[in-house]
């Protein structure tokens, strides 16, 4: 199983908001030993939402879906999760429940009495309305949930409230968690050229399964001017041979390594 994330919203295509979901996410992940597979930015379009909402069901991985989850008309998560799944939106109990709880906990704060018929509370309690069958996620900040059907899981666009809930979500794959330790090892090269070291990498990764080599070229590093980091990473059992194997050829191929560096 694979982990991806949607991050959806015309505000942050358009650069009126700064996404931080995606920092966020691959933190909480790094604290549970885990990463990111990938990533994808979309906009508030009900007709491709849906169209990438049904790849995210079928594809079996652990998706966070971030935004378009509230009731106003530029708001289409919900909707597109619901025809992507081919089942109709109904208002959740639990859901009604806890808005429910909201709505009478802000009147309690403003001195005025909670109406179940409001048009305002109307409004509110559409934000409960999910696909057919899907369950809760949690929403500590102010009780109005996301939602989840199968491994695929909705949460606001509010990061206040989307951050918490993003833990909420992985922890419910204690499956997939593991120890942190040495993610990827690398060292910077100098005196080679990217196209020259392809082979090498090719070799390394050919060699060792479960590992990948990486490589992070630079014309005008702070530190070390033109140089290339190159790396191991993947299956920690073959980090260190794979790393070895690399530092070799590199050597053996008379390029100068400066620093070694661990994650």
């Amino acid at each position: 199983m694979q982990v991806g994330l949607l991050i959806i919203g015309d505000e942050i295509l358009s650069g009126k908001r700064k996404d931080s979901h995606l920092a966020k996410y691959i933190e909480l992940l790094g604290e549970r030993g885990m990463q990111l597979a990938w990533a994808q930015y979309l906009g508030d379009d009900r007709e491709l939402l849906t169209a990438k909402l049904r790849e995210a069901f079928a594809s079996g991985d652990l998706v966070v879906s971030c935004g378009g989850i509230g009731a106003t008309p530029d708001d289409h998560t919900r909707q597109a999760a619901a025809a992507a799944l081919g089942r109709p939106l109904a208002l959740h109990a639990e859901a009604r429940e806890l808005i429910w709880q909201r709505v009478q906990q802000m009147a309690a704060d403003q001195g005025t009495t909670a109406d179940p018929d409001h048009p305002d509370t109307l409004r509110r309690f559409e934000m409960g309305v999910f696909p057919e069958g899907a369950g809760i996620v949690p929403n500590p900040y102010n009780k109005i949930p996301g939602f989840f059907v199968g491994d695929v899981h909705f949460v606001p666009g509010f990061p206040v409230m989307a951050h918490p809930m993003m833990a909420w979500v992985l922890d419910r794959y204690p499956q997939l968690h593991r120890e942190r330790g040495v993610v990827e090892r690398s060292f910077i090269v100098q005196g080679a050229m990217e196209a020259s070291l392809t082979p090498l990498m090719e070799a390394v990764e050919a060699e060792f399964g479960g590992i990948k080599v990486f490589s992070l070229p630079s014309v005008d590093h702070p530190q070390w001017g033109r140089c290339i980091e190159l790396g191991v990473k993947g299956d920690a059992a073959q980090m260190t041979p794979a790393y070895d194997a690399l530092k070799r050829g590199v050597i053996q191929f008379g390029a100068n390594i400066s620093t070694e560096l661990v994650r």
